[in-house]
């Protein structure tokens, strides 16, 4: 399976789908079972899928027919928000609405470590040196968490309590996007900790959308910004050396929310899903659509997309 696409909805299915042709080549449907899919990662060795379903984490094999998972994680009171994998596959990053984030080990399936954030968590990612996580939270903030120092290093509030809704940290570790409830961006540059600048240096803000900003996410090459809305577009930004970002295009074909994307790997495509109940694959040159995904009965709220190497 060299390409990995995956679409998780409020229908209660994950659906996996061939990139090119737009065919559901799986379903994982998990009738009887209650609960939607909230959000969704894939292994960096393209073996696993972990599905957030309500208060639980789902992990699934790629390559197999079945809807039975292999292991359920299952610590969270509330609504799982975040799942993220650690670089070797074998921890997994969760946040949640329960105020908590959660560092499992998948070959146990233990919770290895427990964050207390304090306030719901909207989102997580592992920093590209593997040794810190970044959330933000309905709170307003986003932290910095050490995982050797078992702590939160630094803290950022950059809207008083406006709720950070997604934060992005680019690949090679060289800044940091967050996206809040008003449609605003916030950028930090990533400076040494071993430098005399600030860990987390204030760059620009603009406004990217009138409406909720769903989702933020960086290109693989950190040429771009992609921005979701609940203005049921996409919007898509050039990042220059100096940290100006600048509206390239505004993709539109979705009918309404748009929830969430994924970069190929290349930075050439993008996929998005949204409550018109459909996915989209968009060609990021031309801005179009090269492929919709139809099939989910409500909306579709996440996706993840694997095309590189495994």
């Amino acid at each position: 399976m060299s390409v990995i696409l995956v679409t998780g909805s409020y229908d209660h299915e994950i659906r996996f789908w061939e990139a090119w042709s737009g065919i559901c080549s799986r379903t994982i449907s998990r009738s009887g079972e209650a609960g939607q899919v909230n959000r969704l990662a894939i292994s960096p060795d393209k073996r696993l899928l972990a599905a957030a379903i309500h208060k639980k984490v789902y992990i699934y094999e790629t390559a197999s027919s079945s809807s039975t998972p292999l292991t359920c994680l299952d610590a969270h009171t509330m609504n799982v928000t975040a799942v993220s994998f650690h670089s070797e596959g074998k921890w997994l990053v969760t946040g949640s609405e329960d105020g908590t984030i959660r560092i499992w080990d998948l070959r146990s399936a233990q919770v290895h470590r427990t964050y207390d954030n304090g306030a719901p968590v909207n989102d997580v990612c592992v920093h590209p040196n593997q040794g810190e996580l970044i959330s933000c939270d309905q709170a307003g903030c986003i932290k910095q968490w050490d995982l050797s120092e078992n702590l939160c290093s630094h803290e950022l509030t950059p809207a008083g309590d406006v709720p950070i809704r997604s934060v992005s940290l680019a690949s090679d570790g060289s800044c940091l996007v967050a996206g809040n409830n008003k449609g605003k961006c916030y950028v930090w540059k990533i400076n040494e900790e071993k430098s005399d600048l600030p860990r987390y240096q204030a760059v620009t803000k603009f406004s990217a959308h009138k409406k909720y900003i769903t989702r933020v996410l960086l290109s693989p090459d950190v040429k771009y910004l992609a921005t979701c809305s609940a203005d049921t577009t996409v919007k898509i930004w050039s990042i220059s050396e100096n940290y100006e970002f600048r509206q390239e295009k505004v993709l539109q074909g979705h009918q309404r929310w748009v929830w969430d994307c994924a970069f190929s790997a290349d930075s050439a495509y993008l996929v998005t899903a949204s409550s018109d109940h459909t996915a989209r694959l968009w060609e990021m040159a031309s801005g179009e659509t090269v492929r919709q995904y139809n099939g989910h009965h409500k909306a579709a709220v996440c996706c993840a997309l694997h095309d590189g190497p495994g």
